[in-house]
């Protein structure tokens, strides 16, 4: 068990030691996944620090008679992949946010924690693509327990 525990020590090291590659100071576009019924969610990246990052995802909904709209936000680290590619990344990191939905008379807020790890590329044009995994954690009766979205992101990078 001692040797289990100190390789996950070691290895978490390792990983939190690797430095990313450049990323852009800003990135905006598309986050497509399923987003709890939203869609498509309006994407922004921002650089805080060498390899640190702040994303936040909008996905807005008015049709069938529901009018929605979720807006979560990120702290990410991102590690690069110079052993696959010099332009990949992957990141991890963590959050939350808050939804709110009506329908007819019926509405209802949501808050939520959520995480989220994924992998990136950067062409030599200002485009990054993007597929992740974010799960997140409910605390109201409308948005209870956990749901995750898996979501293909592209952005403009500037």
């Amino acid at each position: 068990m001692k040797k289990i525990i100190l390789s996950i020590c070691l290895f978490t090291a390792a990983i939190f030691s690797v430095n990313a590659q450049g990323i852009s100071k800003n990135a905006i576009g598309l986050r497509f996944g399923d987003n709890s019924g939203l869609g498509a969610e309006i994407s922004y990246q921002h650089l805080l620090k060498k390899s640190n990052r702040l994303e936040l995802d909008l996905g807005l909904r008015d049709s069938d008679g529901v009018s929605s709209f979720k807006l979560a936000a990120n702290y990410q680290w991102v590690w690069d992949l110079k052993e696959l590619s010099e332009k990949m990344n992957w990141y991890a990191g963590f959050g939350g946010g808050l939804g709110s939905w009506k329908k007819d008379s019926v509405s209802n807020t949501a808050v939520f924690a959520s995480g989220t790890v994924g992998i990136e590329y950067n062409f030599d044009i200002p485009l990054l693509l993007s597929l992740d995994i974010r799960p997140e954690f409910g605390f109201s009766d409308a948005y209870d327990g956990l749901n995750s979205d898996i979501a293909l992101g592209i952005r403009y990078q500037f």
